[in-house]
């Protein structure tokens, strides 16, 4: 199994990882030879040490752009947000770890709790394309979504306009919430982003060889332990067992 996966999953010889590099999280810096450093970027130097090939990070600026790229032979494995769309194109793994993506309300905001975001009249500012973007795509009944292009433009999108709820990962609102005066982070979630390794959707062996490397990742403590390397400990947290 191990050589059918090591000839799906690195047919160059060489295992080219798609990084989405947005993900402030999962790509905490660079070492110093000038990669990505994290915990997605370790997870990809783990498979490649398992199937017995060098690593080759293929970045990418915005997740979208990583998911696009999945009809193209530029990655082997991309280490991305399981949504539902995506998974039209990319065969994924198990989550690895799992991020909380709830709202930011402005200060006055009437609004008390998750659920009450989806009325009418309320409009949420979300950066277009991210894994909660496309939940709430799906989700959102009442509510209009107001896209931006990235993390900060929502942020921008939301004050500027005056909207009436920024959706982000709770560790970015943690942060946004500072520069706002009497905004507020709304308790409970909307969604988890469950983060996990993609492949190509015909790659069957390598996809059951990525989902016996995650799930026992998660049972050794490997997954726990790049958390804490990287400093992320309550930001990030181990995804359940699938």
């Amino acid at each position: 199994m191990l050589d059918q996966a090591r000839a799906e999953l690195a047919p160059t010889g060489v295992l080219r990882a798609g990084i989405n590099m947005s993900n402030f999280l999962l790509v905490t810096g660079k070492t110093p030879q000038g990669d990505p450093d994290g915990v997605s970027p370790d997870m990809a130097r783990a498979v490649a040490e398992r199937l017995g090939v060098p690593v080759a990070f293929v970045p990418f600026k915005t997740p979208g752009e990583l998911a696009d790229a999945a009809v193209e032979d530029v990655w082997d494995i991309g280490n991305i947000g399981a949504e539902p769309e995506r998974a039209r194109t990319i065969l994924f793994s198990p989550a690895y770890c799992e991020i909380e993506a709830t709202y930011l309300v402005p200060a006055g905001s009437p609004i008390e709790s998750v659920e009450e975001v989806d009325r009418e009249g309320v409009r949420i500012a979300v950066s277009q394309r991210s894994a909660y973007e496309l939940w709430l795509s799906d989700n959102i009944q009442h509510a209009e979504l107001m896209m931006a292009q990235g993390i900060d433009a929502s942020f921008d999108l939301f004050v500027e306009n005056k909207l009436e709820a920024l959706a982000g990962l709770r560790p970015r609102l943690v942060k946004d919430v500072e520069r706002l005066p009497g905004a507020r982070i709304l308790d409970g979630r909307f969604t988890a982003v469950q983060q996990a390794i993609g492949t190509k959707p015909d790659r069957k062996a390598g996809a059951a060889f990525l989902h016996d490397f995650v799930e026992e990742a998660k049972a050794s403590g490997f997954v726990a332990g790049l958390i804490e390397k990287h400093g992320v400990t309550g930001r990030l947290t181990v995804a359940p067992p699938a």
